[in-house]
């Protein structure tokens, strides 16, 4: 009896421990399964390669997005300002281009983006204010500053250079693809192989352990918020690109998608948890569900409404869940 037991005890309690450190994935990989299902029978235009080309191409700024932001959640903070940072570098992006210097102008972009993350870094991090708050007023001021220097117009790019990496392909996906998973395999490795990206998760979880341990938690703190900001630099360059347009309308109500889909993911909003690959999955399941209601011919005002039911949702299965699960390992 002995030795039949004991090995079904080990390989229990390995799937447990398996499904505990992988929980969030699984369960949106799930959901995500589901509703690829459902959408490919009940839309017939749905499951063809077109189709599903067009969203990668679509949900790409989102999944770059997600990426820094799982960054932030994870150590407790969050960042409310990359819609306005995507509707900014997209104008800017545009303003700039005319300039003859499609290098320069991208280099500057994504400097803005940066200098941004870093003003929201240091208020935070130095500051001692709450993210939430910092983050909520840079949204307000960043989208004004948008509105100013393009007058509510769009700009138009005509750069032969720049046009590509909205609109380009290779090997049958297009640009804006590419470097969503360039930009996920670039993340996963950091978040999860680097010393970087454990004390991500440790600023999270135990943030006085780590500062007794010598190392200075605000600069990470920082850190993630220049992240989000650079790829949120990013995303609004996909946009512009991908439209051939500047426009500071970019990125409106784009901060809730992106905090969708990491808690999706299974990143935690109280911190110390977080995952790259869910934030992803996250993220193609919101563009599923944006494209498959379209498909369905849903009026495309309930696409807000799925997303905001979908975020308090997650939020509650996420917390209940993942406890009991957490308090029945223990």
């Amino acid at each position: 009896m002995t030795t039949v037991s004991k090995p079904y005890r080990l390989s229990r309690g390995a799937r447990s421990e398996f499904i505990g450190r992988h929980f969030g994935v699984l369960s949106i990989s799930v959901v995500f399964a589901a509703l690829f299902i459902f959408f490919s029978a009940r839309a017939d235009a749905f499951l063809t390669a077109e189709n599903l080309v067009n969203v990668a191409r679509q949900i790409a700024p989102t999944v770059v997005v997600a990426m820094g932001m799982t960054y932030v959640i994870t150590t407790g903070a969050i960042d409310l300002s990359v819609g306005s940072i995507v509707g900014l570098t997209a104008s800017a992006l545009a303003i700039l281009a005319k300039t003859g210097n499609p290098v320069l102008a991208l280099v500057l972009t994504l400097l803005i983006g940066a200098a941004i993350g870093a003003i929201n870094g240091a208020l935070t991090a130095y500051g001692r204010l709450q993210s939430f708050i910092v983050t909520l007023a840079a949204l307000t001021a960043i989208r004004g500053v948008a509105l100013l220097i393009t007058q509510g117009y769009s700009t138009p790019i005509e750069s032969s250079f720049l046009l590509p990496l909205g609109n380009g392909k290779l090997l049958g996906l297009y640009t804006p693809t590419w470097i969503a998973i360039a930009i996920v395999v670039i993340a996963w490795y950091v978040f999860t192989r680097t010393r970087f990206g454990r004390y991500v998760t440790a600023v999270g979880s135990n943030a006085e352990s780590l500062r007794r341990s010598g190392v200075d938690i605000r600069r990470i703190q920082m850190a993630v918020l220049i992240i989000t900001g650079v790829l949120a630099a990013g995303a609004g360059i996909i946009t512009a690109t991908r439209l051939a347009s500047g426009s500071s309308n970019s990125g409106t109500m784009f901060e809730l998608e992106v905090i969708t889909a990491v808690v999706l993911g299974g990143t935690s909003l109280m911190g110390g948890r977080g995952s790259i690959l869910g934030s992803a999955i996250g993220a193609l399941t919101l563009g599923i569900i944006s494209n498959g209601l379209v498909l369905l011919r849903v009026d495309v005002y309930w696409v807000p409404i799925v997303q905001g039911i979908i975020l308090i949702v997650a939020i509650f299965l996420n917390s209940k869940l993942f406890g009991r699960l957490v308090r029945s390992r223990r």
